[in-house]
């Protein structure tokens, strides 16, 4: 599916000619004119699932806030923005087939990893409150007691209650709730899997973030099953060989001048890979 087709960056000329406008000299930075600078404006058409390729400071993870806040995008956390961004988007175009679903998003790293350390902190909680329940069943299991008033109804069912069950049982019963705990690979894994929703546009900032390898290829599956079946779109800043492999994915060399598409074995990154295991392929013969 479908919902954004094509992108137009600024060229340096258009760049050149708002910062002309610029009489104001008390801002430290432009950001994000001068980020994604060439001197034809760099123009993306997307397909189902697009990817945009490059290293640190290739201006792939500015291209997709860009992207993000000229559509509206709902987003978790905040980004790096200056007094100029808004300048920059309103200077973009940009076609859609018809209207963008509501519930696409921008998911980023750092969305990923602040759920992964609100889990953490919330099942913390849970094993403290857990231990002090450990405690308290058998305070309320061997409490002598005698019930005088209503105000000791509580503590009564409560003793009654310890009596009744194991002290597993009991526990479960007195923790108002209960969060799964989950690895890091599996909770940054869920995040994606419970965001994403069927019929949506979504903008993922290097997904492979907290992902082991397994994780990422099965984060992969995902991703193109719900291209596929489920009508998403998807744009992916990534430089993971094992995103980069998705199948029929379109990816754009954000390292090029001008930004081109590439196949995925054409790209620097993978061919780092595949040469240093081809260059140790022995290593992995048996005897």
């Amino acid at each position: 599916m479908l919902y954004l087709t094509r992108f137009r960056f600024l060229s340096q000329d258009q760049e050149a000619d708002f910062m002309m406008t610029v009489k104001r000299t008390c801002y430290d930075t432009a950001y994000p004119f001068g980020t994604l600078t060439r001197f034809d404006a760099t123009e993306l058409e997307f397909e189902p699932v697009t990817i945009l390729y490059g290293g640190n400071g290739s201006g792939k993870t500015t291209a997709l806030n860009v992207i993000a806040q000229a559509l509206k995008l709902q987003r978790d956390t905040l980004y790096n923005q200056s007094s100029f961004f808004e300048d920059y988007v309103k200077r973009c175009e940009y076609e859609l087939r018809g209207e963008t679903p509501e519930h696409s998003r921008v998911i980023t790293s750092d969305d990923v990893f602040d759920y992964m350390l609100n889990v953490r902190a919330i099942n913390e909680g849970v094993d403290n409150r857990r231990e002090e329940l450990f405690q308290e069943y058998f305070d309320d299991k061997y409490a002598r007691y005698q019930f005088r008033s209503l105000e000791d109804y509580e503590a009564l069912r409560k003793r009654n209650l310890a009596q009744s069950r194991t002290q597993s049982k009991y526990v479960k019963a007195r923790l108002a709730h209960n969060v799964r705990e989950l690895s890091n690979g599996e909770s940054a894994k869920f995040y994606f899997t419970s965001k994403i929703e069927d019929n949506g546009l979504y903008l993922l900032d290097e997904p492979e973030n907290s992902l082991s390898p397994t994780r990422q290829q099965e984060l992969v599956q995902f991703l193109e099953e719900s291209a596929r079946f489920f009508g998403c779109q998807f744009i992916i800043a990534t430089h993971s060989p094992f995103l980069l492999g998705m199948r029929g994915a379109k990816i754009y060399d954000m390292e090029a001048d001008p930004v081109i598409p590439r196949r995925w074995t054409e790209l620097p990154a993978v061919r780092a890979y595949y040469d240093f295991f081809r260059n140790h392929a022995d290593a992995f013969r048996e005897d």
